[in-house]
């Protein structure tokens, strides 16, 4: 071979050289920066799977950032709550103390009464004055707005809702009546008749407790019911005169409460035929059903009627229900709704809609991504004394000096039936902001760790540079390149020995 005008031998040894260096290259950049890719020429797929996964990875860690700002929000809501908790129960001693006329004077009513005020201001302070970087949490800032409650609704409370748009109509469709439980009596005439020397005995009892009434002959059946409604609170049962019959019904409706009757002595009561124990018609309360369940004579056990709780639908899921009260808990709606008397036995729907959600409420975004499924809200009802309790028994507020259950010489006994609701209510609001706490936001941050730990690892699989491989490439290369570059000397010494065919 003589040719020197290309030498090929040299032109092969640059070409092998060339991707000698770019390897070395590639080798040191690799080790110098961590990363296997750099640029999307090194992985175009794997660049993309890797940017995506840094993207969820950066948004993860704020959501475990807001998911832990949110459990510090609810930890001072909390704190707030339990004070008024204590001061709930410092008004329960305070009533109870006013209830004994006999044992306390005027003077120490109205202290207490002092006493009540302050609380009932400082329960007032509390809700205005709990706070998160100047955000109030307990003044109803948090809770739902709503608008056009239908009349049929006598109480509802909104817990959670998540939904998209500027509002949320909330559907009520009853399905099956709530109902008391009761009895009629009938006696045939407006009063009783017992034999001579003889009283009637009867044992009336409801959800509350039992008491036994003696009544002599020729006692109206007004005077009757009036002695029965006398013990109605410690009964949870109230009678009517109804014609020539008592009605007894369960003061609350579902299926707990009850009314039941039995005899310890006829008394020999005479009268009509038709005298004896009913259960209520189904279609007029006020009346008897038949057939007759019971005379007199023979009821000798107790003989009981149990109420029936509402069954409903609410936005077309089955709701949970206690007395009049439906419920439904679900990841996008969580609401109570407490029917009327006369809305909670009529079948169908409670109006267009039962009311309608227009806002409100705390969101809190607890996943990475921006959307319905990632929100999580809850709804913070206010704890002042003008909200606590509810709109059958009364307010808190109602306890303060002036008002109608006030100590001094206001409704005692209602006021302690306010003093528990509003407890209940604080309890239940405790309740579920602790379970939010434990089951929402303590199960999501530990959710939410785990996959920026997984995604973390895939992103590092796909991005990061393997030391052990990239350092023996780096070693492959070195001798690569230093063979390559004495191959070329050699390469470019050979053309030197045509020459000498020249010379000879």
């Amino acid at each position: 071979m003589g040719r020197i005008n290309t030498n090929v031998q040299s032109l092969i040894a640059q070409r092998v050289l060339t991707s000698n260096q770019k390897s070395l290259a590639q080798s040191l950049e690799r080790l110098s920066t961590g990363l296997k890719i750099s640029s999307g020429k090194d992985d175009p797929a794997g660049l993309i799977a890797s940017e995506n996964l840094r993207s969820e990875i950066k948004g993860t860690n704020q959501a475990i950032a807001n998911a832990t700002r949110a459990d510090q929000v609810i930890n001072i809501a909390e704190g707030g709550l339990g004070e008024v908790s204590s001061l709930l129960t410092e008004l329960q001693g305070l009533v109870t103390s006013s209830a004994s006329t006999a044992g306390i004077s005027a003077a120490e009513r109205q202290a207490n009464q002092l006493q009540v005020d302050s609380i009932l201001q400082t329960i007032d302070r509390i809700a205005s004055a709990t706070s998160f970087q100047g955000i109030k949490l307990l003044n109803g800032n948090f809770d739902f707005k709503t608008s056009n409650v239908n009349t049929g609704i006598s109480d509802y409370k909104v817990n959670a809702a998540k939904y998209s748009g500027g509002s949320l109509n909330v559907d009520v469709l009853v399905t099956g009546s709530a109902q008391q439980g009761g009895l009629f009596l009938s006696f045939g005439a407006a009063s009783i008749d017992t034999a001579a020397g003889s009283q009637f005995t009867i044992e009336v009892g409801g959800a509350l407790g039992t008491r036994q009434f003696t009544f002599s002959s020729s006692t109206s059946l007004t005077n009757i019911a009036g002695a029965i409604n006398t013990f109605t609170t410690v009964l949870g049962v109230q009678a009517t005169v109804s014609g020539t019959g008592i009605k007894l019904a369960s003061t609350k409706f579902g299926r707990s409460q009850y009314a039941s009757i039995k005899v310890v002595d006829d008394g020999g009561i005479t009268g009509s035929a038709n005298m004896g124990i009913y259960d209520l018609n189904a279609t007029n309360t006020s009346a008897a059903a038949t057939p007759r369940r019971s005379t007199y004579i023979a009821a000798t056990n107790t003989i009981s009627d149990f109420g029936k709780d509402i069954q409903a639908t609410v936005n077309g899921i089955l709701a949970t229900s206690d007395g009049k009260t439906a419920r439904i808990n679900t990841d996008f709606l969580d609401v109570e709704v407490t029917l009327g008397n006369t809305a909670s036995q009529t079948l169908g729907p409670v109006g267009t809609h039962a009311f309608t959600i227009t806002g409100g409420g705390a969101d809190f975004a607890l996943g990475g991504q921006v959307n319905i499924s990632s929100k999580v809200s809850i709804g913070i009802q206010a704890v002042s004394a003008s909200v606590l309790g509810n709109s059958n028994i009364g307010r808190l507020g109602s306890l303060s000096a002036g008002q109608v259950n006030n100590l001094v010489t206001g409704n005692v006994e209602q006021a302690q039936q306010i003093i528990a609701e509003s407890i209940a209510q604080v309890s239940s609001l405790r309740g579920r902001l602790g379970a939010f706490q434990s089951n929402t936001v303590g199960a999501t941050i530990r959710s939410l760790g785990v996959a920026v730990e997984n995604s973390t690892a895939a992103q590092s699989v796909i991005r990061d540079a393997d030391f052990a491989t990239e350092t023996a490439g780096l070693t492959r290369s070195q001798i690569l390149v230093n063979a390559s570059t004495q191959v070329l000397g050699l390469a470019n010494q050979s053309p030197q020995a045509v020459l000498s065919l020249l010379q000879g």
